[in-house]
């Protein structure tokens, strides 16, 4: 460990904290339909959607027709997306003539955009054309981003109104999202790309001579665009098959530090927002309190196992910290920060490869993903995953200290608690059923790189990634496979959609509750004692259904490492 590694590390968490209220702000603005900077030029256009939809903004929704709408949306946007890969071969803009995907490929990788989790079974810059990376795929980025942030608003405002049936328009909370917040902010993102290098060109290749004089094919295409949304939108999924280590979409450490911002940006906005709506702004920063300590911690363990090495390359001669599949760019440090920052949030961009992490170094990707994206998670997905940690944390301390247990002036009843339980039981439940099915089936096993306990970590990675629609992998597993292909689009889909079911049955619950005032009987929730209670009951409901599987992989390849032990 250095001295510049820490201070890159809160530098970072600086920086993250002075960004947090701007971006709630904003935020805020387009929850509330508020007038924004950008409406003289943009509202006509946001106008003019809704005459040609038919659609009325001001038309208040259940809870459930919110959620009918939002599913009906993401499944024509998945069918569409599948017939574009299928059709491949036949559309523009396919200079190098790729042949249209497998329909097991087609499906996952529909799948996987559809739902924000951008897993990647294939190689982008050999299988897709231009066409289907920006209208099949970067489409997507866009609309499962503003899907996730249009769920959090609802969350919100099921805390925040009172006595009220509806929790919003789905339609125009994506139309407004979208509008006045995604599409600026990439492409201010994807010129400040291109300046840094960045390509953004329909040409498919171009042809380079190398130092030994040899001709080397370099492959381009619109590559700042997908960037920039694949960032803002914690969406992961780029154009190369290196992703954000390819020095076509992270230039330098400027870029670095950017692409590692911009994931967390709108998930660490969100609790500002939240804060605000409620009528407590504190209560916003508690959250986010909860949220930070729990990054650090993990950016922490992470950093000092990678920094500490491979002793038995030590014992071979090989010093330092572990390099093993990363840039050397970036080094031991930024390379630790981007995957705990890709995997607290739904992103799954890398910029080194996480397969080669230390034991313990790869075991903090992929407990912040079991979690369940509550460290300021994908857009949206990170605040209402966290919401139902803290719909749990209320109830508990409430039985501990005898109190009533309400929350921003809402009573936690028996309805919600177990819709709580039922939305955060999903992820172990699915994640650990399908590992199960995948250590023990002969295609499953007939994939992995790696035998004994990492071989079964990269494949409890694949399907928490899958799961928890993060989208980053332990790059050993063979997973472009008809079983993988099919199993982790499944995981997919269950992940996303059967949580924000009873979250949203959560939200339509709140808001048609009175507000509760504060009394001496009620439980702080805005103090250190009840962030610290927060991250308790995070890391015991959340975190200890994990350790037997976590036993088996990471943490028995540690003590194997450390025996010098190898397979």
């Amino acid at each position: 460990m250095t001295l510049q590694g820490w201070l890159l590390i809160l530098a970072f968490a600086a920086i993250l904290i002075a960004i947090t209220k701007p971006f709630g702000m904003g935020l805020y603005a387009i929850m509330e339909g508020r007038r924004t900077w950008l409406h003289p030029v943009l509202g006509p256009v946001e106008r003019g959607f809704y005459k040609l939809s038919g659609i009325d903004p001001n038309a208040e929704q259940s809870w459930m027709r919110f959620g009918v709408h939002m599913l009906l949306f993401n499944v024509a946007g998945l069918f569409l997306t599948y017939t574009i890969l299928r059709l491949q071969f036949y559309l523009p803009l396919n200079p190098f003539g790729f042949a249209g995907l497998a329909p097991h490929l087609a499906w996952n990788t529909a799948v996987s955009f559809a739902t924000n989790t951008n897993w990647q079974s294939y190689g982008g810059e050999s299988t897709m054309s231009q066409f289907s990376q920006m209208v099949g795929l970067t489409i997507h980025n866009f609309t499962s981003a503003a899907t996730g942030i249009a769920l959090a608003f609802a969350f919100i405002r099921g805390f925040a109104r009172k006595e009220a049936v509806g929790l919003g328009n789905f339609w125009a909370d994506v139309t407004r999202v979208t509008l006045y917040l995604l599409l600026p902010a990439c492409l201010v993102y994807a010129v400040i790309l291109l300046a840094a290098g960045v390509p953004q060109t329909f040409n498919g290749s171009v042809i380079a001579s190398t130092l030994e004089g040899a001709k080397q094919t370099i492959v381009l295409g619109p590559v700042a665009s997908q960037e920039a949304i694949k960032m803002v939108g914690t969406n992961g999924g780029g154009i190369f098959n290196a992703n954000s280590a390819h020095p076509f979409e992270n230039p330098n450490a400027l870029t670095n530090l950017l692409q590692m911002l911009s994931i967390f940006s709108i998930g660490a906005g969100l609790t500002w927002t939240f804060g605000k709506a409620v009528g407590n702004t504190r209560q916003g920063w508690a959250i986010f309190s909860a949220m930070l300590a729990l990054f650090l911690v993990g950016t922490a363990v992470t950093y000092a196992a990678e920094s500490a090495g491979n002793p038995i390359h030590h014992a071979i001669g090989i010093v330092g910290g572990n390099m093993e599949g990363k840039d050397v760019r970036f080094g031991v440090a930024a390379s630790s920060l981007f995957a705990v920052v890709t995997t607290d949030a739904s992103c799954g961009a890398v910029n080194a490869m996480h397969d080669s992490f230390t034991a313990i170094g790869g075991m903090i990707p992929l407990f912040d993903m079991q979690l369940g994206e509550v460290i300021f998670g994908g857009v949206g997905a990170g605040l209402y995953g966290m919401l139902l940690f803290v719909i749990l944390a209320v109830f508990v301390a409430g039985l501990m200290v005898g109190r009533t247990p309400e929350y921003v002036g809402k009573k936690i009843e028996g309805r919600e608690v177990k819709l709580a339980v039922l939305a955060i039981a999903v992820l172990p439940l699915i994640i650990l059923v399908f590992t199960g099915i995948a250590a023990v089936s002969k295609d499953g096993l007939a994939g992995l790189a790696n035998q004994g306990p990492h071989g079964f970590t990269e494949i409890l990675y694949a399907f928490t990634s899958a799961v928890g629609n993060n989208g980053s992998a332990f790059a050993g597993l063979t997973a472009s496979t008809p079983f993988y292909d099919g199993l982790l689009g499944v995981a997919m889909w269950l992940g996303r959609y059967f949580v924000i079911v009873p979250m949203l049955a959560i939200a339509g619950s709140l808001a048609a509750k009175r507000r509760v005032p504060e009394s001496a009987g009620s439980f702080p929730t805005t103090g250190l004692l009840w962030v610290a209670l927060l991250i308790g009951v995070i890391l015991i409901l959340g975190g200890l259904t994990f350790l037997p599987s976590l036993a088996l992989g990471p943490i028995a390849d540690h003590i194997a490492m450390i025996h010098g032990q190898t397979f």
